[in-house]
C-alpha cells in the first residue's frame, strides 16, 4: 500500500492540500449530491468527463470519508466505472474498493496525526478518529 501512500503524497504535495473537496474542484471532479436510496456514492467518468455523486442524505463526516474514497477511484481507477462492473459483469471490484478506502484514509488521517497518537491501540484510532477500526488498519499498512 505504500504506492498508495505516494500518490495521496504527491497530491498533497502538488495541490498543497488534502481536503478530498479542494482536490476534486483542482481535478475538474464535478461532485453532485442526490439521493441514491442506500448508495452512498460512486465514481462515473464518460466522455472525458469525471463525476463523483453522493448521497445528499449523508453526515458531513460520512460525506468526506466517501468523497475522499470515489476520489481514490477518480485518480486511481479513472476508467473503471464501478456501478457497471457490479451490475454487469462477474469482474471482483473487492481489490479496487480496498484501494479506494486505503487512498480515503490516507487522504483523511496525516503522518502528523498518526504520530500524535503513536502508542494508540488500532480500537482506541477508531474512537478517535470516527472510522471503523477495518480502515484504520488500512492507514496502518
Amino acid at each position: 500500500m505504500s504506492n498508495i501512500k505516494s500518490i495521496v503524497d504527491e497530491l498533497f504535495k502538488k495541490y498543497n492540500t488534502n481536503s478530498p473537496y479542494q482536490l476534486c474542484e483542482m481535478l475538474d471532479i464535478e461532485v453532485s449530491r442526490c439521493d441514491l436510496g442506500t448508495i452512498k456514492g460512486y465514481y462515473y467518468h464518460a466522455y472525458r468527463i469525471k463525476q463523483i455523486y453522493l448521497n445528499s442524505n449523508l453526515s458531513r463526516r460520512e460525506e468526506k470519508i466517501v468523497l475522499a474514497h470515489e476520489l481514490g477511484h477518480a485518480i486511481m481507477h479513472p476508467n473503471s466505472n464501478t456501478p457497471f462492473f457490479k451490475a454487469n459483469t462477474f469482474t471482483s471490484i473487492d481489490k479496487l474498493e480496498k484501494q479506494a478506502n486505503t487512498f480515503a484514509m490516507y487522504c483523511i488521517i496525516s503522518d502528523s496525526d498518526l504520530n500524535e497518537c503513536s502508542n494508540y491501540t488500532v480500537a482506541q484510532l477508531s474512537m478517535m478518529f470516527g472510522y471503523d477500526e477495518e480502515l484504520i488498519r488500512l492507514r496502518l499498512t
